[in-house]
């Protein structure tokens, strides 16, 4: 019987999906907080220390001084800031879209401790004296820039400038200081140092008594640095010394850049994965881009709704959660596909197809699921955008590919309208009649002439191969660590011309920044990457960005790191490898048995070696970002793994009890055989989203996404050849010494019934 309603239903609720999104996509896409890789800016990690002695650096002293950061950094118009405690004795700061980073970096990190002081450094005044917002830019009478400060009490100033114009000439000076340092700075030292270098601000005679609260500090100011001199002490000083241990610095065309290159390769990923689906799965396939416009959709209203900043990573974290929101698909229409040849009415494989994947797909996801939080936990900065966007992905994946999924399936199938197996790619000449007692186990595949296990040895020597000759490329070439894990200074300089390789090493020896090791990068050769062994300093940072600016006009992109951060990221990063593993041997033990979880942990470490080791050969840079890409791949490789195991699973559910080593290597090889379609198919639309982002996105992603590719390749090998190789290599071993059969072994459904339409 057909059912005309169901049709009308499907068209009203995908009418009104795609109405509510277009009407409201705009405001959400403005809405959307771009990170200081997409739009420009900079982040900066501090090290609190004690500014005296005896100080304890509490929650509440850091608290303190987020809030004094955050009173500064209104100054500069900055639109949400991000600022974070990190630890016991760390503060991070972003600040996104700022047009004058230099000012703002060399203002946050001054603890702008005013004070006045005598020629013998004796403290008179500090910024306690200060009225609350009493500092303003301003001109004298030549019209010269000067800071006028207004003091809460004029009785005060009359007995300083008393005690200062009785020292006598020369003496009778008030020296204005920012920032001196007890038993370092000296007024008689600074003195004998040219004008531009003295560390005071000003020192003035003092020729009578001052019975006022109106100030005017003179020097050799510019407009903007009173500007940000006033600032500052309106801000109010630091309770502590902020010492910077790691920075990044983003031109704002970088970001600009980055952006529209990344969004591009985005979308010609996605749109290639659309066509996919459409042409091999036809109707699962339609549903699939509904769904999955709907998942994109979603991702980034949550995304705003918990006012997280999209990054880079971040984005390629939207792109690569699509193709898992894909597999999910896939899952569900590769096993419709097996029961609709099996025999099985439209209807009947339908809601079979979608029971029986539902275990694999929620067992697959929550394992990367673990990787993504595991990634959250240790990730720094950006890597914790990604891990942040990629968990989003998971569980509206959940929501959009699953559920969703379903139910607009099962509108348009149970309609009656579309009972035609041709309408999910099969021909009526490949099904079977029900009257034959065909099981899914007896179909024949593309790929029954593969014998895995019987090769399984083969697979082992060819990764024993490999990993005796990675040890030895890695001892012989080490890996090529990037500033993240090795410390130093790694800059980038555009130019609207091509650049010439001599030419950038003659400018930067000119300037004082002499580097050797240039590489040109970008389409059009307009790019320039250099390392620097030593972390620069907040002066050279201002410093070099000033020079280049001017010569190439835009403002280079820096990255510092010192040595100190750069050994808590490779120390973090181990931790974060060896917990996601630990929990994934624990999780597959007990959804499976623990010879599955020691396959699944031998097949991917097998997966991020091979990474490390290709690599250390092409010379790529390591970065954290690196370690982003390899914590996906174990998403990625588990969950493939995770999909042969419970086929494995199931089919020997179907045997009751299996006696021999021959039959159990038939079911390994069967279950292979019937998940290696799915295996190729999700890998392959997930490869083309990588490969779109390594030729057409942001090159400062590129090593992220070769990593990637890398990382699937093998893991659809490892997943394969090695995991389930391993499995059954123990069960052998286990039936050998045991004498035992392999048995039924109850599984544990996920939920329930599908949902019902």
């Amino acid at each position: 019987m057909k059912l005309a309603n169901r049709i009308i239903t499907f068209v009203l609720v995908v009418a009104l999906l795609f109405t509510g999104m277009g009407t409201t996509v705009e405001k959400v896409l403005n809405d959307v907080k771009l990170g200081l890789d997409l739009q420009g800016g900079f982040e900066v990690l501090y090290e609190v220390e004690a500014l005296d002695q005896g100080q304890k650096i509490t929650q509440s002293v850091l608290a303190d001084t987020t809030k004094a950061l955050d009173n500064r950094i209104n100054e500069f118009g900055v639109s949400e800031p991000s600022i974070e405690i990190e630890g016991e004795d760390r503060i991070r700061v972003q600040l996104a879209g700022l047009a004058d980073q230099d000012s703002a970096r060399e203002l946050l990190s001054s603890t702008a401790n005013l004070t006045f002081r005598d020629v013998n450094d004796n403290i008179l005044l500090d910024g306690t004296d200060l009225k609350e917002g009493g500092a303003a830019p301003s001109f004298d009478q030549q019209n010269q820039p000067i800071v006028t400060l207004t003091l809460k009490d004029a009785a005060k100033f009359a007995e300083v400038t008393q005690k200062v114009m009785s020292m006598g000439a020369p003496n009778n000076l008030l020296v204005v200081w920012l920032d001196f340092e007890e038993g370092v700075d000296s007024y008689a030292e600074e003195s004998k140092k040219p004008p531009e270098e003295q560390k005071f601000v000003s020192a003035a005679s003092v020729t009578q008594v001052l019975n006022t609260t109106d100030v005017m500090i003179s020097g050799s100011f510019t407009v903007d640095e009173t500007k940000n001199f006033a600032s500052i002490l309106n801000a109010g000083s630091l309770p502590v010394k902020l010492t910077e241990i790691y920075s990044t610095s983003v031109g704002a065309q970088f970001g600009e850049d980055a952006l529209n290159d990344t969004v591009f390769a985005g979308v010609v990923g996605v749109l290639l994965i659309f066509l996919f689906m459409l042409l091999y799965y036809r109707l699962p396939g339609f549903i699939s881009i509904i769904t999955l416009s709907v998942f994109t959709y979603l991702v980034l209203i949550v995304f705003n709704g918990i006012n997280a900043v999209l990054t880079l990573p971040g984005i390629a974290a939207i792109v690569l959660g699509i193709g898992m929101a894909v597999d999910a698909n896939i899952l569900t229409a590769e096993r419709i596909r097996e029961e609709l040849r099996v025999g099985h009415s439209v209807k009947d494989a339908f809601k079979l197809g979608s029971k029986q994947s539902l275990s694999a797909i929620i067992d697959a996801q929550l394992t990367t699921l673990l990787a993504a939080a595991v990634l959250f936990y240790y990730g720094t900065s950006s890597v914790k955008g990604f891990a942040t966007t990629l968990i989003i992905s998971i569980l509206l994946s959940f929501v959009t590919a699953v559920w969703g999924s379903r139910v607009l399936q099962g509108l348009l199938v149970n309609s009656g309208y579309f009972n035609n197996p041709a309408w999910f790619g099969i021909s009526r000449s490949k099904q079977h009649s029900l009257d034959e007692g065909i099981t899914s186990l007896d179909l024949s595949t593309k790929f029954d002439k593969l014998d895995f296990v019987g090769n399984r040895k083969k697979f082992y020597a060819i990764s024993t191969i490999i990993l005796v000759a990675g040890i030895v490329v890695l001892g012989v070439f080490k890996l090529n660590l990037g500033i993240d894990f090795s410390s130093g200074t790694r800059v980038e300089i555009k130019s609207d011309t091509a650049l010439v390789q001599e030419e950038v090493k003659d400018y930067l020896n000119e300037i004082g920044f002499a580097n050797e090791d240039v590489v040109i990068s970008g389409d059009n050769q307009t790019i320039a990457v250099m390392r620097y062994k030593d972390d620069f300093s907040q002066q050279q940072v201002l410093d070099f960005k000033e020079q280049v600016n001017e010569k190439y006009g835009h403002e280079p992109s820096l990255s510092t790191v010192s040595d100190t951060v750069g050994k808590e990221l490779a120390k973090n990063a181990m931790y974060a490898l060896a917990l996601a593993a630990l929990g994934i041997i624990i999780y597959v033990a007990i959804r499976f048995e623990w010879r599955m979880g020691l396959g699944a942990i031998v097949s991917l470490l097998h997966d991020v070696f091979f990474i490390i080791v290709i690599f250390s050969i092409l010379r790529l840079e390591v970065d954290i970002t690196f370690i982003a890409a390899v914590l996906t791949i174990v998403g990625y490789s588990i969950n493939d793994t995770i999909v042969t195991f419970d086929r494995i699973r199931e089919n020997i559910d179907r045997h009751e009890k299996i006696t021999t080593k021959e039959e159990l290597a038939l079911i390994v090889n069967k279950s292979l055989r019937q998940t290696m379609g799915r295996s190729v198919n999700t890998v392959l639309t997930v490869i083309v989203v990588v490969i779109a982002l390594i030729f057409l996105g942001a090159p400062s992603i590129q090593n992220f996404s070769i990593a990637l590719l890398i990382g699937l390749v093998t893991g659809i090998y490892s997943s394969i050849c090695i995991a389930a190789q391993v499995w059954y290599s123990l069960k052998c071993r286990e039936m050998d010494k045991k004498g035992t059969s392999v048995v039924k072994k109850e599984k544990k459904q996920w939920g329930s019934d599908e949902p019902q339409v």
